[in-house]
């Protein structure tokens, strides 16, 4: 292929993105996806904090979640960007998952690998969701 030919293609592909909310995310368009989002974050809202307390002892990172709840329920931030949030929580919460939270020791290694890949992901844009001074 010659890059002339290269070139058109690329530029189709683009002519046809226009915008954000014409995308398919697996046969969903962006607002289904949003009032799903919706649906789930009503979850994370509803069983975090029993989650949290009852397991906020035996674990290192609850200040991470709190973090990520405070990043979640910020108006100023995208819903997409919040839907990465929201998954990873569900993962928290929800006590079937790769390890089971009732294993002694190793129950929440994987919840923390999840929540710490989220973390690296999302970086300094964190930083004002945690209380003053934790993370500098």
């Amino acid at each position: 292929m010659n890059d002339e030919k290269i070139a058109s293609e690329v530029e189709d592909i683009f002519n046809d993105i226009s915008d954000l909310n014409e995308l398919d995310f697996g046969n969903k368009k962006s607002i289904d996806t949003e009032e799903d989002f919706k649906i789930k974050a009503e979850f994370v809202e509803e069983n975090l904090w029993a989650k949290l307390e009852k397991s906020g002892k035996k674990i290192s990172f609850a200040k991470d979640i709190l973090a990520l709840y405070k990043y979640m329920k910020d108006p100023f931030v995208k819903w997409y960007r919040k839907a990465i949030v929201v998954a990873a929580l569900i993962y928290f919460i929800v006590p079937v998952d790769a390890i089971p939270d009732i294993t002694p020791l190793f129950g929440y290694l994987d919840d923390m690998g999840v929540i710490a890949a989220l973390l690296k992901y999302l970086g300094s844009e964190l930083i004002p969701y945690y209380p003053s001074g934790y993370r500098s």
